[in-house]
């Protein structure tokens, strides 16, 4: 975003403005940082529970493969 130059501005006006301009892009830039890493700590969460949940759903797939065949009952 570009500041437009004012013409009744004062050079010690307009080092303020951009002063100021530049104070809020760095209050911005550290909001955006900790959302970033607040995100990151979720999705390290997220990422923990995935391999957890694959673990037990391997486990019990490999239970499953152990069980007896199907087979006919005796009185047909």
């Amino acid at each position: 975003m570009t500041m437009p130059d004012r013409p009744d501005e004062t050079g010690a006006d307009r080092l303020a403005r951009l002063e100021e301009h530049v104070a809020h892009q760095a209050n911005t830039i550290e909001e955006l940082s900790d959302q970033l890493a607040e995100q990151w700590r979720v999705v390290e969460q997220l990422r923990s529970k995935l391999d957890r949940l694959t673990e037990r759903f391997l486990a019990l797939e490999e239970g499953s493969l152990d069980a007896p065949a199907i087979t006919r009952p005796p009185h047909y």
